[in-house]
């Protein structure tokens, strides 16, 4: 089932986005259809209006799908978009939810990419070894969410920070803007972090984990009253140890065209 919703949801959205084939909604889009995108409401003709949209005001937009991470019924793309040729790319994650071969939900969590990155890296490619995109079947699933689980939670809940000696492996390669490489500076911004925001919290809705990659998407708050970020984290496992990490980021809106909230 996994390999199957993959492989429709790829499908579907290069043939929407790429090709502007609106059939394919018509064909893999089920009459239930919830989206989680402040800027649309629900069903299969909202999707059409939003698509069309988007290729009206950006019709020689680009999109190149970097990664895919399957695990039962959710789907996550991991997308780098170009609207307007010679304009920056936005980091673009998309989940979606397929029951019976109908996409029936979707969240999205979008960011412009800078000019520059503190590690130097780019947003997108796969640093560590072996330098592949798509997630290897070789790693168990389980170990790799396991490892990546007991770093995110140690890190983020319990502002343990010596889980990057125990869960995590230097070279360690970040593709976060801000982030240089290495678990050092992992653990120095962390630091950093809790202690401009002490009363910072990380609510996790959703992990998809697929052989070597983990993918937690989740809530982020500075205080309680803040209305926070979207975020999507995506860590690389290999050989026990996180080797490597992504992550898309997006302010939480105050208002939105459905009652569905971005979670």
């Amino acid at each position: 089932m996994t390999a199957r919703n993959k492989e429709l949801v790829v499908h579907f959205y290069e043939e929407l986005f790429r090709h502007g084939n609106l059939a394919v909604i018509d064909e893999f889009v089920g009459t239930e259809y919830t989206d989680h995108n402040p800027k649309s409401t629900d069903g299969p003709a909202a999707l059409r209006n939003v698509v069309t949209g988007i290729r009206a005001i950006h019709p020689k937009m680009h999109l190149t799908i970097e990664r895919a991470i399957a695990e039962d019924d959710l789907v996550l793309l991991h997308t780098n978009a170009v609207l307007e040729p010679g304009t920056p790319s936005h980091a673009i994650v998309s989940v979606f939810r397929v029951r019976d071969d109908k996409i029936v939900e979707h969240w999205e969590v979008m960011q412009q990419v800078p000019a520059r990155t503190a590690s130097g890296n780019d947003m997108f490619g796969t640093l560590s070894a072996p330098r592949r995109q798509s997630p290897d079947p070789g790693v168990s699933t389980a170990a790799s969410k396991q490892i990546a689980w007991a770093l995110f939670q140690d890190v983020t809940a319990d502002r343990d920070l010596t889980a990057f000696d125990r869960y995590a492996a230097d070279p360690y390669y970040q593709h976060t803007p801000q982030a240089p490489n290495g678990t050092a500076a992992a653990k120095d911004q962390f630091a950093c972090g809790f202690a401009a925001s002490p009363e910072l919290s990380i609510s996790v809705k959703r992990v998809i984990a697929e052989g070597d990659y983990v993918a937690f998407h989740h809530h982020l708050q500075l205080t309680p009253d803040d209305l926070g970020s979207a975020v999507v984290d995506i860590f690389r496992v290999r050989d026990g140890r996180v080797v490597e990490h992504w992550d898309v980021t997006a302010p939480v809106p105050a208002t939105s065209k459905n009652d569905n909230t971005v979670f």
